[in-house]
């Protein structure tokens, strides 16, 4: 009985408890000088897509859009995974998973832990360059091998069993210089590591003259083996007519030979793809009769629907049992600006001869490809990374953010924190210019056409906050459109930074500003046709009105600004601005 007393008592204290809280007035999220975003939408119009629907048949090419530079690929019985450079974007290397080539799932990135990754400090196109990635069936363990610019990493792996878990290893750092470097694991269990490097001191012939070397490596210690370096290719396939960085490098096997494929002419307009066969790993290599085997080089500059810069290539046998190789490519919009950076492609490749040959890599390439047998088109639904156009919306109200959204230098989650009605960042004393950490949310720009906007609720306390989104291609080419504050008022203004490599000091113009009330939340809006960019703002969510006209899209481009990423779009906020409104 006196349990029972003890229980009933015990219940009616909890309910008295609960309705005192329940009196007590829900805190309302305070909108200080850390921004909330909401109600995202990124949407891609680009003509080509809109002028060559599918068939049921076809998948679009690219098939990753937007900053996925210099993919290789590996494979497990049916799984297939392939990694791209990063840079100075964090979670590093991006990975992607796939069982049938064409409908790939996003699993982040591969250096996700800072403990494997520190990029602080380097500006935007240094950071980690041209991963490589191979499964050896021997251990069960998968390789990622990369070079590092930056933290003192050089050239390193790291390994998984697994890379569906998401728990590759801290990096080990391999004692050898150069760039570029995979791995290959022979029949005999024996492996090896090739990699692009200088020629032997005062070989040098040229600029841009490159050597392939090949080194053995020990798998129980995780090492090259010093003393069996040898260079396998000096300068490329004919060094008489002084070809330019030979460079990304891959071995494969094929009914008892060697074969190594490498990337030839530099990343830009006589970029192509190359292949040379031996009898014995080390060589010695001959080139094939038909080099290159891909390139977009020889075809008229203006032309519709143009891919060019093809080259930096991995070929992997298909579920089909045929072969695909991936590669980088642009696609350039109307002024051959390159804004959405270097792509992934994939072709068939013609493996039923002695040399490998993409299919149609020597003609201009198309936007469409026929499905591999078997394989349905799922790109875009049932979570699957989209391509062709598409619109994504995000409110953020998600367990899990999206891995397309990246952090610059350091990892997203130092400055985001999930809240009611959105997202909140949190700035650093740190301005977008400055090669530092940045308190910014970024999205790759993926089409020519499109318009990326978010809804921002936001109080400035001083001229030294600014929030709102920017178009950014490195630390010295931006744009940031943005609310601050002068005296009692707050002003939206749109400010151009630049600096090109024959300056010596960055210029900031602050293009046109306007006076806001920022009782409610307000829209901003970037869209562009090409290389005109507007910048524009709603304060009642329909009618969104100009700022600065129409702006050229030219420091966006890598052939403008230099370096090796695309545009990124980001949601932004610094308690560290310079835009000072006259």
């Amino acid at each position: 009985m006196k349990n029972t007393r003890q229980t009933i008592w015990t219940l009616i204290a909890l309910l008295m408890t609960l309705k005192v809280y329940a009196k007590q007035p829900v805190k309302k999220d305070k909108v200080t000088n850390a921004p909330v975003f909401s109600a995202f939408t990124y949407e891609g119009t680009d003509e080509v897509y809109s002028n060559t629907p599918l068939n049921g048949n076809e998948f679009y090419n690219p098939i990753l859009q937007g900053c996925y530079p210099d993919p290789a690929i590996a494979k497990k019985g049916e799984d297939y995974f392939m990694v791209c450079s990063s840079f100075a974007m964090f979670p590093g290397v991006p990975i992607f998973h796939s069982k049938d080539l064409v409908n790939w799932t996003d699993l982040g990135g591969v250096l996700n832990r800072e403990s494997q990754l520190d990029v602080s400090d380097c500006g935007i196109s240094a950071g980690i360059y041209a991963p490589g990635i191979t499964y050896n069936k021997y251990n069960d363990t998968f390789y990622m091998i990369t070079t590092g610019f930056t933290g003192g990493l050089g050239n390193f792996i790291v390994k998984t069993k697994d890379p569906l878990k998401k728990n590759w290893s801290d990096p080990i750092k391999l004692k050898f210089d150069g760039i570029d470097p995979s791995i290959f694991f022979d029949d005999d269990g024996k492996a090896y590591v090739v990699h692009n490097d200088a020629p032997d001191q005062g070989k040098e012939l040229y600029v841009g003259h490159r050597v392939i070397k090949i080194w053995e490596y020990d798998i129980e210690n995780d090492q090259i083996i010093e003393g069996t370096d040898k260079i396998i290719v000096d300068g490329g396939v004919d060094l008489a007519k002084k070809p330019i960085w030979i460079e990304a490098p891959h071995m494969y096997k094929k009914d008892g030979k060697y074969y190594l494929m490498c990337a030839e002419g530099g990343t830009g307009g006589w970029h192509s793809e190359v292949i040379f066969k031996a009898d014995n790993p080390k060589g010695p290599y001959i080139p094939a009769p038909s080099n290159p085997i891909l390139t977009q080089r020889y075809f008229n500059k203006i032309r519709d629907n143009k891919v060019d810069w093809a080259g930096h290539a991995d070929i992997i046998e298909g579920p089909d049992r045929k072969h695909y190789g991936v590669f980088l490519a642009i696609r350039p919009n109307e002024k051959q600006r390159v804004n959405t950076g270097r792509e992934t492609f994939i072709l068939p490749v013609d493996w039923s001869g002695e040399w490998p040959v993409f299919e149609n890599g020597l003609v201009p390439l198309e936007p469409k490809l026929p499905l591999p047998e078997g394989v349905e088109n799922k790109t875009g639904v049932n979570g699957f990374f989209p391509n062709g156009n598409f619109t994504y919306e995000e409110d953020f109200s998600g367990e899990n953010l999206d891995y397309r959204w990246i952090g610059l230098r350091g990892p997203r989650e130092k400055f985001i924190e999930k809240v009611a009605n959105g997202i909140r960042i949190k700035p650093f004393d740190t301005n977008i210019k400055e090669v530092k950490p940045t308190s910014t949310l970024f999205y790759r720009q993926m089409h020519s056409s499109f318009s990326y906007s978010a809804t921002m609720s936001y109080k400035p306390t001083s001229e030294n906050d600014l929030a709102g989104i920017v178009c950014l291609q490195n630390e010295n080419s931006n744009y940031v459109f943005g609310v601050t504050k002068k005296g009692k008022d707050y002003y939206l203004l749109l400010q151009r930074n630049f600096k090109n490599r024959f300056q010596k000091e960055l210029s900031s113009e602050i293009i046109s500003s306007t006076k806001i009330d920022i009782l409610k939340p307000i829209d901003l809006q970037v869209s562009a046709e090409g290389d005109n960019y507007n910048f524009s703002y709603s304060i009642n969510g329909n009618d969104f009105i100009n700022v600065g006209g129409v702006v050229s899209g030219d420091i966006l481009s890598t052939d403008v600004a230099g370096g090796f990423t695309g545009c990124l779009l980001g949601l932004y906020a610094t308690s560290a601005n310079d835009a000072i409104v006259d």
